[in-house]
């Protein structure tokens, strides 16, 4: 998984030999997990057919705004266009479309679009050594730079006109890759390391029987796959669930027992910037492990139990410039036992859900939140999917440290 996954990538073509190399460079957008639509000039089709790239793309190809074959057919709207990308890429960049990007020369789809674009826009410049060193280039590139966008650098090497030198458009997956990473060192998290807990925690009576709960996991796994996209380095450590993580920022620990969340907790929490405790952890755990199962006999069975280890106040102890957050599932006077675990546990932020709000709390796809901070700011927030939920608290992060 890459921070392209999900994204639309509006790719412009314009009419130069490296657009050969346009396939690929879509075919690479796709298997990096991308949405992706074309734009192509006119001149570009003599190099590269429209049907290639709407194959691979497995959308239409747009390049003209409208069709001249059907007089009944709607114009290609270059403002809708615009609008749906997160990213446009217009590779290759000629020096005749370079130079109408830059001076608003507006005679075709790609530069229409160009111009209504309001996301990130990369290009990538190809052609001849000379027309590359050419001040008019030169002058189009400092005023793309000036208007936002990113140049891609050519490469060196054979020319179309045979000769050697700079002007060759960068490699698809240099393409790729550049994006990727301008992408990466502009996430707001870029450089954050986040503890995470997760799930439920199972304290063995005997080896066959455990106390539990119905926590599924789902809320921590989403915060850390939130965290991941926004460039956070994140420690996820779950108690049993069936819940997978596809992000290589996500360093998974699994564990089963209150003491082992414990251990991995404590074992990092130096090292890391925020820790976030949404796990469920046992309150309570048998007295007693049976090595062996225990045989049912008696009517009755009695389990003496004794305290778990409170994690998070242990944290909180000893929390110097960690920003700490932690959940509390409350059934009534929700704010008041809220605002004593914040004193309680040194927190600087708590999220608070109620079992009395109906699709919140365990087994749903829903939560419905209230932020409490260490002032006592009192935040309620509407009944939004788990992974809205996720992203608001990591807002809440990225709020933090812009302040």
């Amino acid at each position: 998984m890459t921070v392209l996954s999900g994204k639309k990538i509006l790719l412009g073509v314009s009419g130069g030999i490296a657009a050969y190399k346009t396939a690929h460079l879509v075919r690479l957008f796709i298997k990096a997990g991308a949405h992706v639509q074309v734009v192509m000039t006119p001149a570009s089709k003599d190099f590269v057919t429209p049907l290639t790239l709407s194959t691979l793309s497995k959308n239409p190809v747009h390049s003209s705004f409208y069709n001249e074959e059907d007089e009944n057919a709607n114009w290609n709207n270059h403002v809708e266009l615009a609008l749906w990308a997160d990213y446009m890429i217009i590779a290759p960049a000629t020096a005749n479309t370079m130079s109408k990007m830059a001076n608003g020369n507006c005679d075709n789809l790609l530069v229409a679009t160009y111009l209504s674009s309001k996301c990130p826009v990369y290009f990538a410049p190809a052609m001849d050594l000379d027309m590359y060193k050419h001040p008019s280039t030169l002058e189009s590139f400092n005023k793309l730079h000036k208007f936002g966008n990113s140049i891609i650098p050519a490469e060196k090497g054979e020319l179309a006109s045979g000769l050697s030198g700079e002007g060759r458009m960068a490699e698809p997956e240099n393409i790729v890759a550049f994006i990727v990473k301008d992408i990466e060192d502009k996430l707001p998290l870029k450089g954050k390391k986040i503890l995470i807990t997760a799930g439920p925690t199972y304290e063995a009576i005997d080896p066959v029987r455990f106390i539990g709960n119905h926590s599924s996991g789902k809320m921590g796994f989403d915060i850390a796959k939130m965290a991941a996209q926004n460039g956070a380095e994140v420690i996820l450590v779950s108690g049993p669930t069936h819940l997978q993580v596809d992000n290589p920022l996500i360093d998974l620990k699994r564990i089963n027992s209150a003491q082992q969340m414990y251990d991995a907790c404590h074992d990092v929490f130096d090292s890391v910037d925020v820790t976030i405790a949404a796990a469920a952890v046992a309150d309570y755990r048998p007295k007693n492990v049976a090595s062996q199962k225990i045989k049912k006999s008696d009517s009755t069975f009695i389990i003496e139990l004794e305290k778990t280890k409170d994690i998070l106040a242990s944290l909180g102890e000893k929390k110097k410039n960690q920003f700490l957050i932690g959940f509390a599932l409350e059934t009534e006077n929700e704010i008041e036992h809220a605002k004593a675990k914040i004193q309680k546990k040194n927190l600087d932020l708590i999220v608070l859900n109620s079992l009395n709000d109906k699709g919140a709390g365990f087994g749903h796809d829903t939560n419905k939140v209230t932020f409490i901070n260490k002032d006592f700011v009192i935040e309620p927030m509407d009944l939004k999917t788990k992974q809205e939920v996720a992203q608001d608290i990591i807002n809440k992060i990225i709020q933090y440290y812009d302040a």
